[in-house]
């Protein structure tokens, strides 16, 4: 008789077999490519003679459905099977077999199927993955069907390879996909326990072990208040120190393991050992009413004497497994913290004064506390000494005797190096303050010595020069070195630095000493006005606010009369008047109050200055005529530097 061929199968008629081409061992299932071999359905998936129809892929309820592939829709939702099955125990009396309890789950992407026991304790045998996952066959004869979401309920047995599982109960999410599927729930069915290991279990129940265990769970606790920390500042007053001194302490307490740690807060030049700390941290017990107990009174065990001094003086000692005579002791917790209290620290009383304000939180939150009042707990500072100098003796500057004062090492004096940097010259920017100054003398040969007292504010230096004068018979040149000039009328010989000439001092008008030659400030130059103007708020002489502030409360009484002066100065009504008549006004006005500089910072500040005319070509023939002397050739440099600089388009033509 000849067999039909399967599609994509070829006939050997030498050997007699079917050869089947891997298009025919390959198919789709759930739409996910697997070996199905001669389970593959004909032209048009008609079954072929022999074949039964068999479901395909578990599906889903109609009313959650979609056009979704089952490895999408299904994706991570697993059921979950409570199942037992009973194992034999061969060649053993106190036992024929054996009740292993076991977990059933049932994946619904691809219909594969994981059996895993949990683990128990002291049982003997290999738990965990029983079958691992994946697509378990039905049974015999229906060994070429695997198993479906629809071969599985609530109180039924399963055959998964030969070993029989009972289904008793399933989790809350199985319960509801299964209603969904259309699926009645059998009621669940009870576990039955194994009798072997429930007669183990009361053996263990009635041994007394020697110590009995004591679960002291502290993980929870130190996961909550891990990193916590209280910190109180507290004071040890010791009666039988040699001085009688307070100790200022930092007491920490770690909310993790209720541990205490205490440091010292060790003062400057105390004469006291810098130890690392105060108490170690560890818990502080609180001391016993007869005080601390006596070492191997508190044990982790107890024993007792049941025979006590009845056979032959020899005492029979067992352990005592419910700490009958244990001593327990007490320490120290957050609730016994407080401002104000006194704790035992190995006897060593100390009082808390104070706390952060961490603390202050957490007792708040906690405990509902709310006054938080400190108690005074530092001693009052030592009066501060004084410290005397000796007086100036003479040789050498005051600054460098005084460093020979200040250290054992003598060092030299140390200069404002900041304030030379910023006041050095820099390139047009001089940094120096120059006056015109005459000697106040009544010698008729000194009244016309005029003489340029230069001041240097990078380091409060002055020197004087003499500009040469024809016909004067006196030789001019340097007449006072640079340096810093004292102020007059000080004592020499004294404990107290000198003062020294500022440039506050120096103004027009000023009088001043320079190692007996007294001078007068007459004039300045453009940048000593330029410079005291731009930095008013040191030189007052030059804040042109505080000027008229002055003025103000001067003339605001005569007013009238202050027009009237005004007035006839100016009888054309130009309202310009000339710096002379102005300074005169000034002066009859202020009754010499203001001085010669703020006279003339009030009339640069009101000054009109008459923009003259430019003669081009004479500046241009002093240009050349300058160029000529000095052979310069390099013209297109020099025009070039011309265009950059005349960034507005102001050439002359």
């Amino acid at each position: 008789m000849a067999l039909p061929l399967l599609p994509g199968a070829s006939f050997d008629r030498n050997l007699g077999k079917e050869k089947f081409h891997k298009s025919q061992l390959w198919g789709y299932c759930n739409k996910v490519a697997m070996l199905v071999g001669e389970d593959k359905p004909g032209i048009g998936g008609e079954p072929l003679p022999g074949q039964k129809p068999k479901p395909k892929y578990s599906v889903f309820p109609r009313e959650i459905g979609s056009d979704a592939p089952t490895w999408v829709a299904f994706d991570k939702q697993v059921l979950s099977f409570d199942a037992y099955f009973e194992e034999e125990v061969p060649d053993k009396n106190q036992e024929l077999y054996r009740i292993r309890h076991c977990k059933i789950y049932f994946y619904l992407e691809d219909d594969t199927i994981q059996v895993v026991e949990p683990e128990v304790k002291n049982s003997g045998i290999t738990q965990g993955t029983i079958v691992r996952r994946h697509r378990i066959p039905l049974p015999p004869p229906n060994e070429d069907q695997f198993y479906t979401v629809d071969h599985f309920n609530i109180n039924i047995e399963v055959i998964l390879y030969a070993r029989r599982y009972r289904i008793t109960d399933c989790d809350q999410f199985t319960k509801n996909f299964l209603r969904k599927m259309g699926v009645r729930l059998n009621p669940p069915a009870c576990r039955p326990d194994d009798p072997y290991t429930k007669e183990r279990q009361k053996i263990v129940d009635n041994m007394k072990p020697l110590r009995p265990y004591e679960r002291l769970d502290t993980l929870r606790q130190f996961l909550e208040y891990d990193g916590h920390v209280l910190r109180f500042f507290c004071v040890w007053d010791d009666p039988e120190s040699m001085f009688h001194d307070r100790r200022e302490l930092v007491l920490h307490y770690y909310l993790s393991d209720d541990t205490i740690e205490i440091k010292e807060m060790i003062p400057v030049n105390s004469g006291r050992d810098a130890v690392p700390l105060f108490l170690k941290r560890n818990k502080l017990p609180k001391y016993a009413p007869t005080g601390l107990y006596q070492p191997g009174t508190i044990t982790t065990r107890s024993v007792l004497n049941v025979f006590g001094e009845l056979v032959g003086n020899k005492g029979r000692y067992i352990l005592d497994n419910r700490k009958t005579g244990a001593v327990h002791q007490e320490f120290y917790k957050d609730c016994d913290l407080t401002i104000g209290a006194v704790i035992n620290v190995w006897g060593r009383k100390i009082v808390l004064c104070d706390c952060d304000e961490f603390t202050k939180e957490y007792y708040r939150t906690k405990y509902g506390i709310m006054d938080f009042t400190p108690i005074p707990y530092k001693a009052p500072l030592p009066p501060k000494t004084e410290k005397t100098l000796p007086p100036y003796t003479g040789f050498g500057s005051e600054e460098d005797s005084l460093c020979s004062c200040l250290g054992l090492l003598p060092k030299p004096p140390q200069k404002d190096f900041k304030k030379f940097m910023e006041k050095d010259r820099n390139g047009l920017e001089s940094n120096i303050l120059r006056f015109l100054a005459k000697l106040i003398t009544d010698s008729p040969i000194d009244k016309d010595r005029k003489f340029i007292i230069s001041y240097f504010l990078s380091d409060d230096t002055i020197s004087v020069f003499e500009p040469m004068q024809r016909n004067s018979g006196i030789l001019g040149g340097k007449f006072l070195e640079r340096g810093r000039i004292k102020k007059p009328g000080q004592e020499l010989f004294k404990s107290e630095p000198s003062e020294y000439f500022k440039a506050q001092n120096l103004f027009v008008g000023a009088r001043v000493c320079f190692h007996g030659h007294n001078f007068l400030l007459v004039d300045a130059d453009e940048y000593a006005f330029n410079y005291m103007e731009k930095h008013a708020n040191e030189f007052s002489v030059a804040d042109i606010s505080v000027i008229l502030k002055k003025l103000k409360d001067i003339a605001e009484p005569r007013s009238r009369e202050v027009k009237q002066m005004f007035a006839a100065t100016d009888p054309d009504h130009t309202k310009v008047i000339e710096y002379d008549p102005f300074r005169n006004l000034i002066v009859n006005i202020t009754d010499g109050v203001l001085s010669e500089h703020e006279i003339m910072t009030l009339g640069r500040c009101y000054s009109m200055r008459d923009d003259s005319e430019m003669d081009v070509h004479f500046l241009l023939a002093v240009a050349q005529e300058q160029l000529k002397k000095k052979s310069f050739e390099n013209f297109g440099q020099l025009s070039a530097v011309f265009v950059f600089n005349d960034r507005k388009n102001m050439r002359l033509k």
